[in-house]
């Protein structure tokens, strides 16, 4: 029979992880309104106007859904 051991060490991210750090918050300097498109830039590490165009399309699909959510995030994260 094998033995198995386990390390009791910290869970480490993966090699070529897109995201900086492990908590989302929110960027106000950044921002224009609130700061959760820079944040969210930030968190993924993209450009913030990328992120800035998917929420107006969304919006737009979406039937204007996307608004509550981003008042949501706003409200709701801290910075």
């Amino acid at each position: 029979m094998t033995d198995l051991r386990f390390e009791d060490s910290a869970v480490r991210p993966v090699a070529g992880s897109s995201i900086r750090s492990g908590k989302f918050r929110l960027n106000k300097a950044r921002g224009k309104f609130l700061g959760v498109s820079a944040g969210i830039a930030d968190y993924f590490d993209i450009d913030v106007t990328l992120v800035r165009i998917a929420w107006v399309v969304g919006t737009l699909v979406g039937f204007g859904s996307l608004i509550l959510i981003y008042l949501a995030i706003g409200l709701i994260a801290d910075s």
